[in-house]
């Protein structure tokens, strides 16, 4: 569901879902696949999703792909991104991470954050077929996150901190993180409280990271748990309740 759920964030940023009417001569999906066969690019992802999930017909991967295609063929940024996922994870078609790269450039190229987002994670890993290259990863991430797409926010973080594709700058890399952390992504809310509770890039500051820790703890982080839990030994009981009322105060500021 993680991979749909990706998709439906790219139509989300193409422009929205369509209503759709729920029955059609006893077919909810009629008036789509009658909307698909004709050509329409958001109907043909649509009915592919459908397939993918499950939803209202028998779950089936070839079909999502056959829909994907047909939308993709027409330059349609969503199903492209879509159609690149299942290449990259085998599903519904035999694996190629140059097919995946392909297709998920070419939805980049149109603006797309969630595909910006993963050919940069391709970039940045070496996937399997894929060449590495860093500094390509880190301008992917940035074309994603200059449209707000959190996780590249988080990714940023990663390759400033650890110098990867840009010269090592761990005061950008905090300033990402938190930006990433603000989103609610509980690694970044972990990875910030390390640079404040070790002084990286930012004033050493306990109570701040507690409070990181505390946001990245609540969301089942293991490590962030630990981290806290040997970071109070060093507090005082003071400051312990001054970071839990701070992280109190910064989820409220979550989205």
């Amino acid at each position: 569901m993680r991979k749909l759920a990706g998709i439906f964030l790219a139509l989300m940023l193409a422009g929205g879902m369509p209503v759709l009417a729920s029955t059609h001569d006893g077919d909810p999906l009629a008036e789509l696949r009658e909307a698909a066969e004709a050509g329409d690019s958001l109907a043909q992802t649509l009915l592919g999703m459908h397939y993918a999930a499950g939803d209202g017909v028998e779950q089936n991967h070839v079909e999502t792909a056959r829909w994907y295609r047909r939308a993709a063929d027409q330059g349609f940024a969503p199903a492209q991104y879509g159609l690149g996922v299942m290449y990259r994870d085998g599903q519904g078609v035999q694996r190629d991470a140059t097919e995946a790269v392909r297709l998920f450039s070419l939805a980049a190229d149109q603006g797309l954050a969630v595909a910006q987002y993963n050919l940069g994670v391709m970039y940045a890993d070496g996937a399997s077929g894929v060449a590495a290259n860093e500094a390509e990863a880190v301008r992917l991430f940035a074309l994603a996150a200059e449209q707000g797409f959190a996780p590249a926010y988080y990714n940023l973080g990663v390759m400033f901190a650890g110098g990867r594709g840009v010269t090592q700058d761990e005061a950008a890399a905090a300033r990402w993180f938190f930006l990433a952390a603000g989103n609610g992504m509980a690694r970044a809310q972990y990875s910030l409280g390390v640079m404040l509770a070790e002084g990286r890039g930012v004033r050493q500051d306990y109570v701040q990271a507690y409070a990181w820790y505390q946001l990245a703890a609540a969301q089942g982080h293991i490590e962030a748990r630990h981290r806290r839990e040997a970071l109070a030994r060093r507090m005082t009981e003071a400051q312990i309740e001054e970071a839990k009322s701070r992280a109190a105060e910064y989820a409220t500021q979550i989205p």
